[in-house]
């Protein structure tokens, strides 16, 4: 698996494995899918975009979004998105892109990476981020809305790079 930088032919593949997290409902705030046009927009619009690609096949099996968390006093502190494939999830893909988010990071001048919304039932991605080295900051009760509708506890976390 390489992690690269996103190119134009990687757009479809990305735009389904986002949609894909989206759907189930469970990790991202978002709600509205990504078209062709708006995923386009999308990716392009952050600071860096990048896939994991696997070496072989150049099937696109994971992504994540790099940008800043706020403006001005606060510019130093970054925010990331990742999504895996449901297909390859558990093989350490999203520690890979995690790792190469954190070295894309420093490259583009933040000192601080930031999870805002991290539901608390993510145990898997809680562990990496821990593992890693992320602090969690606290809890904010009832702060992620599922997709059947209850609410969870979100874990905000964070990093110096």
């Amino acid at each position: 698996m390489i992690i690269r930088s996103y190119e134009e032919r990687d757009l479809e593949s990305m735009i389904q494995i986002w949609n894909e997290v989206v759907e189930e409902g469970i990790a991202f705030p978002q709600e509205e899918l990504l078209n062709d046009i708006t995923g386009a927009e999308f990716f392009a619009s952050q600071t860096y975009s990048a896939v994991a690609e696997d070496e072989n096949s150049h099937v696109i099996y994971g992504l994540y979004i790099l940008h800043p968390n706020n403006v001005g006093r606060c510019g130093h502190i970054c925010n990331a998105s990742y999504a895996v494939s449901s297909q390859k999830r558990g093989q350490h893909i999203g520690e890979q892109l995690v790792l190469d988010c954190l070295d894309q990071a420093r490259k583009h001048a933040f000192t601080i990476l930031q999870f805002n919304a991290v539901v608390e039932s993510n145990i898997h991605a809680r562990r990496l981020y821990e593992r890693l080295g992320f602090i969690q900051l606290g809890t904010i009760p009832n702060g992620f809305k599922m997709k059947d509708g209850h609410f969870e506890n979100i874990c905000p976390y964070y990093r110096e790079l």
